[in-house]
């Protein structure tokens, strides 16, 4: 693989342009003095050295350019020349754009055995300078430290050393490898409890020995000195003492191990402050652009959260804030008319709350016409005029988050297009988060995006479900409910609960999932989980709780796809896969079951049964299948899907090989058989890929064998469709 020669010098570079950002739009608001920029003259200064070692001197030039207009003012008094403000920041623009073409490292040459000739040069060689200066196709990273006042005094050799850059995705691999060590002490655990049972066990022995110890003085004395006698109190005195040391050893280490681990945590959450620049940087061109005076605030830059959240919450806030100024703030005679200031305000609050981070964008413009956004609605066909006329202010406002909805009256490069606060409700359930927009006709807007502070550490309750454990974000849990039997309410053909005086649906767990006996629901006692999710309620029925745990959550493998009710899955401490439930997903599927139940019969195909002794693998099976349209029941092992084929004709058998009991293998061949069950699809889905399990699986009768370190979840539906319909 080819090297990247500019990889340290990108990360490097865009610190210092983010530097260089921030100090240039201080000076333009008259905050900042010389100190400032004497600051600016240094970042140009590291910049251009910088840019000249790895041989780039366009971006040099662009450097030096700003050394150039910021030099004549190193010791002049404020106000700062907003022109020079202009042009220092057009210059960052530049180098901006030129790094974007150095994003990509080159593909490497052909290897060749004859090297090709050097070009000639008068002593020094440089490559050539980019002839085309074009944006980068891909967002560049964020930066990892923002230049403070407190290093002024050093230098950039100094802060280099004084800094270590890490890429965020080496340090999920590092909490990965930290929380596989933690998994791994539980197995340790398991073997000092082996030591306590050998030495109970030699104990036994001793105890046993003892009771043949003969009665004679003389032969007791030879008893005590049998070997098989001072073998056992032996090996009892060496295992006595070496288990505290084990047990004591193990805590240690679970216990430095748990502190990297929330040390790794914390390192990988990036302060808030670092898209404040852009985002202010947005806000005065987008002003500027449209001859308004705006002031642009912020506060609680010292919040940090994960780095992937923080980089799509910045590109959507982009859009809020431009959307401010555009829609929001009025022109200097309008707001001098009503009695305002003659400049606009717009301020973005970052606020820590539990395990989420509220960004809030307010402006104190003229706020979001309910009306004007009903006729826009209606000129673009989103609702007709009926709709409009009944629809309440709070449920026009909500359209302004559709695709497409804008009130401007011309296309601009600001506004016009509809495309933007779509974008923020997008952004905020692609994180399992949630946005909501405050107005007041003539007083402003407040927009609030909430997401979670981690995409890797959530802090979850654990249920017991069909004796499976479950977790569910605790952010997203209301409270909990002891139901007793008979306390269901049935109507429109689902169940709910009464709480506080509101009618909750309510659906087990085991029912969403698809797993263990949900019959007889409303005869049993729950224990019913109230969740809230896009501003719905829903109530989860679970056998009991079981506490609460920090877990470190692990994306479920790309070839499974997008699972609805999954958020991702975590490893308990004996190491299995536990799953973390997503509530947006959970509200959604509730949706679709009371749909489903609402409905009229219709023909349908014979449902599936899928047939696996992990939990993880059937749910994942199940969803890809239920998405695709298909009925699906599952069992745990081959003699319950035996018996459950007795009760319900079953279109097709989706099995594991390697299960307790009874196999894949014999499964099918005890289908295939059976007069009433031998016509039934089988497909063998295994990690047994040998060429002698598959032709065991063909001749067993299998209708096809899937090796689940090849599976695609496209092949399979596919290969179902021609197997069912």
């Amino acid at each position: 693989m080819a090297k990247d020669p500019y990889k340290y010098f990108r990360i490097e570079a865009r610190e210092l342009l983010e530097g260089l950002t921030q100090g240039a739009l201080l000076l333009e608001k008259g905050s900042a003095g010389k100190e400032t920029v004497a600051r600016l003259l240094r970042l140009a200064h590291t910049l251009k050295g910088a840019a000249r070692v790895v041989k780039q001197p366009a971006v040099a030039e662009l450097a030096h350019g700003i050394e150039d207009l910021l030099a004549p003012h190193r010791e002049a008094p404020a106000p700062f020349p907003p022109e020079c403000v202009d042009g220092v920041l057009k210059l960052v623009d530049g180098i901006g754009s030129a790094l974007g073409v150095l994003d990509a490292p080159p593909p490497p040459s052909p290897p060749s055995e004859i090297a090709e000739p050097k070009p000639k040069t008068n002593g020094t060689h440089r490559p050539p300078a980019p002839t085309a200066v074009r944006p980068s196709r891909r967002p560049s990273r964020a930066p990892r430290r923002v230049a403070r006042d407190k290093n002024e005094g050093k230098s950039a050799v100094d802060e280099s050393l004084e800094t270590v850059r890490v890429d965020i995705e080496q340090l999920d691999l590092l909490l990965s490898d930290v929380s596989e060590a933690v998994t791994q002490i539980a197995v340790l655990r398991n073997g000092a409890r082996e030591l306590d049972r050998v030495r109970q066990l030699a104990t036994s022995l001793l105890d046993s020995l003892a009771s043949h110890r003969p009665s004679d003085g003389s032969q007791r004395a030879q008893y005590h000195h049998d070997p098989l006698h001072a073998l056992a109190d032996q090996l009892r005195s060496t295992v006595g003492q070496l288990s505290p040391v084990w047990n004591s050893g193990l805590d240690r280490i679970e216990a430095e191990l748990r502190e990297a681990q929330d040390r790794a945590s914390h390192i990988r959450l990036l302060p808030a402050s670092i898209i404040f620049g852009a985002l202010e940087r947005s806000a005065r061109d987008a002003a500027h652009s449209m001859g308004k005076h705006v002031e642009f605030v912020t506060s609680g830059g010292d919040v940090r959260l994960d780095g992937h959240v923080l980089l799509a919450v910045r590109d959507a806030l982009l859009h809020v804030v431009r959307n401010a100024i555009a829609h929001g703030i009025e022109t200097e005679a309008d707001r001098l008319a009503a009695g305002k200031r003659a400049s606009g305000l717009v301020e973005l609050t970052v606020e820590r709350r539990g395990r989420r981070v509220a960004f809030s964008c307010r402006d104190d413009g003229r706020g979001i016409d309910a009306e004007a956004i009903r006729r826009a609605a209606v000129q673009r066909g989103v609702v007709s005029q009926d709709d409009a006329d009944g629809m309440s202010a709070d449920a026009a406002i909500d359209l302004v988050f559709l695709p497409g909805m804008s009130t401007a009256e011309r296309v601009t490069e600001i506004s016009g297009r509809g495309v933007g606060l779509d974008v923020v409700r997008t952004t905020a359930h692609r994180f399992k988060g949630d946005c909501d927009v405050q107005t007041r006709l003539g007083r402003g807007t407040s927009l609030m995006i909430s997401v979670p502070v981690s995409l890797s550490s959530v802090l979850a309750l654990l249920v017991d479900v069909a004796s499976h454990v479950v977790a569910i974000p605790s952010d997203s849990v209301v409270k909990s409910v002891r139901l007793q039997s008979g306390e269901l309410m049935r109507a429109s053909g689902h169940h709910s609960i009464l709480v506080e005086g509101e009618s909750i649906p309510f659906v087990p767990l085991a029912r969403l999932i698809g797993f263990g006996d949900v019959r007889q629901e409303s005869e049993r006692r729950w224990t019913a989980v109230i969740v809230r999710a896009g501003g719905k309620r829903l109530a989860l029925g679970a056998d009991r709780l079981l506490g609460t745990d920090d877990i470190l959550v692990k994306a479920l493998p790309k070839m499974v796809g997008a699972v609805p009710l999954v958020a991702g899955a975590s490893l308990d401490a004996d190491g299995d896969p536990q799953l973390l439930l997503d509530p947006h997903g959970l509200v959604e599927a509730l949706g679709m079951v009371g749909a489903s139940t609402a409905a009229t019969a219709k023909p349908k195909r014979a449902p599936i049964l899928v047939i696996d002794d992990s939990l993880t693998t059937r749910m994942l099976e199940q969803s890809i299948l239920e998405s695709a349209g298909y009925d699906v029941d599952v069992a745990t092992s081959a003699e319950e899907a035996l018996s459950k084929a007795n009760d319900r004709r079953y279109g097709l058998f989706v099995c594991d090989v390697e299960m307790p009991g009874m196999n894949g293998f014999e499964f099918v061949t005890r289908t295939r058989a059976d007069a009433s069950l031998g016509k039934i699809p089988a497909i063998l889905v295994t990690s047994l890929n040998s060429a002698a399990d598959r032709k065991k699986g063909m001749d067993a009768g299998a209708s096809a064998y899937i090796v689940k370190s090849e599976f695609d979840q496209g092949g399979l539906l596919k290969l179902i469709r021609e197997l069912v319909g």
